[in-house]
């Protein structure tokens, strides 16, 4: 496994932690490795451990380390490179792409959501511009499955792509409609494939392979290259009875195994899960109790995507005699389409508007809402403040958040819950009953893929850094000395010639922040600007000059914004506007009549004043009006 050099000696630290330390206690199995400031990897051996099996765990780290070298860039020329540009060590802007001769092939093209540090920023996506050099001509594009986060930067990057984008047919359809939202001419550039399916792109066949997730029409794909097969699992789980009756295609997984394969990208977001990722049929008997027990309304939230999940909810809601609304666009907009692809089957007469919800008895609807993430203006968060016009909570109606909390958004979901609280409303979510199923395999799912598969060498991606490792692990412990695990982040070159792979030379994969629908750099001034504005608040001063003789024409004025003081607000504008005033006297007839000038000496001194004032640091934006 490649980890860090390390500059100190790792033999010496292992026998002196052996001999002199006491350490945690090790788990049931294997050595207990953990990660040290100075980069070092090391294995923890039991108090008082014997001789010999210091020497076999140092044998073992002058393999490893001598593995580890091989795998940074050794000189040697690359046949296929493949360029992580997101989506590894951290989760969302999934893409990468693999190159080869002059051509290169981007598999999947998704959005990350901004963290709070991002003011104002709407998406987050890829630099996929700025590495025109790198990447070659970006002559296909390869979709593993429809979810946003794979598929949500492609309009942002559509006229960069020199050739076809290659889906099956609901994952088109809906990167169909996105870029139709954007404007993006789509005429013969579109082509569906079936799984099994094996197309040429970029100059390389390209295989899709079944698998099963949370939203249907799902592939991993598997790149045939002339150093060997690269295998990407795509989001993926093992689930032998799902609902579409299309499981993951094991006895392909399998050939491929069997056949050799050099490389194995593999999805982490589930690796520190232990056990199997449950049957999306799994969730079937909790919501059935609660369909079965529910006195009044009742509310779902879940992933709009999330098809599966869709179809059971109306399979139930038929089963009790449930009217079906879906409410808020995104769930709306994809049980649309799911229903006229074939992916969502409604009975005729089940579905309602949700402007006919309040005219139904309570206990006669289902609501299919969207907001399982606390998001401030979905639909489920203005029924739970009281502010949409067609559904309204009520004492006894019963809300089920039947999705997993995305990282970061637990305070939001959490304050949403409080608000359908108070209005009476029962709150159900996955701690308490089993309502949710992850589309992403845990443990045991991805060792069961490491087993069928064996490859030559493993890549984590899809995750933390911190899933990264487990997967990292994983592999070691399923594959053992036969696998090379190339623990990568995004920016890293993977390479690939016949004898196996390596990390070479770093790209520089930047990010581009999607503000509104405006799509290009965000500059950092700009972000600096905004979290300004958050902390001190602005200051806006309005100072009127005479275009020819110079004088003030008019009182001063100061405009505050967020601007939170200790004394009184009034006293210190007072003092604030006699100071620019007294400024714009002092200032000379030719440096009242010049804007910039002018501005520039009102905005330093008015940083000044507040700064000694008030200790405070407000954006000061001057306004000098000619009159």
């Amino acid at each position: 496994m490649f980890w860090p050099p390390c500059q100190t000696d790792p033999c010496a630290i292992l026998r002196s932690v052996s001999c002199h330390s006491r350490v945690p206690q090790q788990p049931a199995h294997g050595p207990w490795r953990r990660a040290v400031p100075s980069g070092c990897a090391l294995d923890f051996v039991p108090f008082g451990a014997s001789a010999p099996a210091v020497d076999a765990l140092i044998e073992r780290y002058r393999g490893s380390r001598e593995r580890s070298e091989m795998t940074r860039d050794s000189g040697r020329t690359p046949l296929v490179e493949v360029l992580l540009l997101g989506g590894v060590g951290e989760f969302g802007m999934n893409m990468m792409a693999v190159r080869c001769g002059p051509d290169s092939l981007l598999i999947d093209a998704g959005v990350m959501f901004p963290g709070p540090e991002h003011f104002g920023v709407d998406l987050v996506i890829p630099d996929v511009r700025s590495l025109a050099g790198e990447l070659g001509r970006l002559s296909a594009l390869v979709l593993t499955h429809g979810h946003e986060d794979h598929i949500g930067a492609v309009p942002y990057i559509w006229d960069l792509i020199d050739g076809p984008t290659y889906g099956t047919r609901l994952t088109l359809a809906l990167l169909e409609r996105k870029l139709a939202e954007h404007g993006c001419d789509t005429a013969g550039r579109l082509v569906t494939v079936e799984p099994s399916e094996t197309v040429t792109a970029a100059g390389l066949d390209v295989e899709f392979v079944q698998v099963a997730h949370s939203i249907p029409d799902s592939v991993a794909v598997a790149i045939h290259t002339p150093a060997g097969t690269l295998l990407h699992s795509g989001d993926f789980k093992f689930d032998q009875t799902p609902l579409d009756g299309r499981p993951t295609d094991t006895h392909r997984l399998a050939d491929l195994g069997r056949r050799g394969v050099l490389a194995l990208f593999g999805d982490s977001t589930n690796a520190a899960q232990p056990g199997h990722s449950g049957s999306e049929r799994y969730v079937e008997p909790a919501l059935e109790e609660i369909f079965a027990g529910a006195p009044r309304r009742l509310v779902v939230t879940t992933f709009s995507s999330s098809l599966h999940r869709l179809q059971l909810l109306v399979d139930l809601a038929d089963r009790f005699g449930r009217q079906v609304a879906f409410v808020g666009r995104g769930v709306v907009e994809n049980a649309e389409l799911a229903a006229r692809l074939g992916y969502l089957r409604l009975p005729a007469g089940l579905q309602i508007a949700e402007t006919d919800v309040a005219h139904w008895p309570p206990e006669k609807v289902l609501c299919i809402v969207t907001g399982s993430q606390g998001e401030p203006f979905s639909a489920l968060a203005r029924m739970a403040v009281g502010a949409h016009r067609h559904v309204r909570l009520e004492t006894g109606d019963v809300v089920v958040f039947s999705a997993r909390a995305i990282p970061g958004n637990r305070h939001a979901i959490d304050r949403l819950m409080n608000h359908i609280a108070r209005r009476g409303a029962r709150v159900v979510d996955e701690p308490s009953k089993r309502v949710h199923v992850s589309g992403h395999g845990s443990e045991e799912d991805l060792k069961l893929l490491l087993s069928l598969i064996s490859p030559r060498c493993f890549v984590p991606i899809h995750g933390e850094y911190r899933h990264l490792t487990h997967h990292a692990r994983l592999a070691e412990q399923v594959c053992g000395e036969s696998v090379t695990v190339l623990l990568a982040e995004n920016s890293d070159r993977i390479c690939f010639d016949e004898s196996g792979g390596w990390i070479g030379e770093p790209v520089r994969a930047g990010r581009v922040l999607i503000d509104g629908t405006r799509s290009g750099q965000v500059a950092d001034e700009v972000l600096r600007d905004r979290r300004h504005l958050a902390v001190d608040g602005v200051v806006v001063a309005v100072l009127a000059v005479n275009a020819h003789g110079g004088g003030i024409e008019q009182a001063t004025e100061l405009i505050t914004r967020g601007f939170v003081l200790d004394e009184p607000t009034e006293a210190l504008l007072d003092a604030a506007t006699g100071r620019l005033r007294a400024l714009a006297a002092e200032a000379s007839v030719e440096e009242r009549t010049d804007q910039g000038v002018m501005g520039e000496r009102v905005r330093v001194e008015l940083q000044r004043f507040f700064r000694k004032r008030c200790g405070r640091r407000p954006l000061v934006l001057p306004v000098i009006l000619e009159i």
